[in-house]
């Protein structure tokens, strides 16, 4: 008969794909996704490079792993805002600040999932997760002009419109920080980011939760 896995050996295996992903992640972060060698993230990890493949059968499927942990991450703080607390302009600017907080505050990450060079594989999640972005953004556009609180529009060009601008404001801060301080930028980008969906650009942020 086949042979069957323990419970115990299963846990361990399991213990030990998360801190490779962990690991991975971190390299990532560090040097970018061509830099992030098999050998790298092994030698992050303490473990042979032959290893890495007893739990990923390519680098392609480890890079895609990492990405979907990382930004499925990003994801979910984003809605979790935009569905959360007060009027429809209000959850916008409040998503904008977190969104773009938390990217300045992990820069090399952030650059990974936003902009970094990257093979086909991980630039095909990126594509998808734009989309997931976007969907976002559109339900909060719909909210608002349901409210009476944002203009007559098609939310999903805003929405696609407010995923890909501040993608691209964010990506030279990121990737090479200017003099600018960072609660100036976010202000900046909020502001931008209103007056894209037609909300007064007054309405003020809060800080992250």
């Amino acid at each position: 008969m086949p042979y069957r896995k323990t419970p115990s050996e299963i846990r361990r295996l399991e213990a030990a794909r998360e801190h490779l992903v962990t690991c991975a992640t971190a390299v990532v972060a560090e040097v970018g996704w061509a830099q992030a060698s098999v050998t790298a993230v092994a030698d992050s990890a303490g473990i042979s490079a032959g290893s890495v493949y007893q739990h990923f059968p390519s680098k392609a499927a480890l890079a895609v792993e990492v990405f979907r942990r990382a930004a499925g991450r990003e994801v979910e703080v984003l809605g979790e805002v935009l569905d959360g607390e007060g009027d429809p302009v209000d959850r916008l600017a409040r998503g904008i600040e977190v969104f773009a907080r938390r990217a300045l505050e992990n820069r090399g990450l952030a650059y990974a999932l936003l902009a970094a060079p990257a093979e086909a594989a991980v630039g095909a999640e990126r594509l998808a997760f734009r989309r997931r972005y976007r969907a976002l953004f559109a339900e909060v556009v719909r909210q608002g002009m349901a409210a009476g609180l944002l203009p007559a529009q098609n939310g999903e060009i805003t929405a696609a419109a407010l995923t890909g601008a501040i993608g691209e404001v964010l990506v030279d801060p990121l990737g090479a920080p200017s003099g600018q301080t960072p609660d100036e930028l976010l202000a900046e980008l909020t502001v931008m980011a209103l007056r894209c969906a037609g909300a007064p650009a007054d309405r003020g942020t809060s800080e992250e939760p």
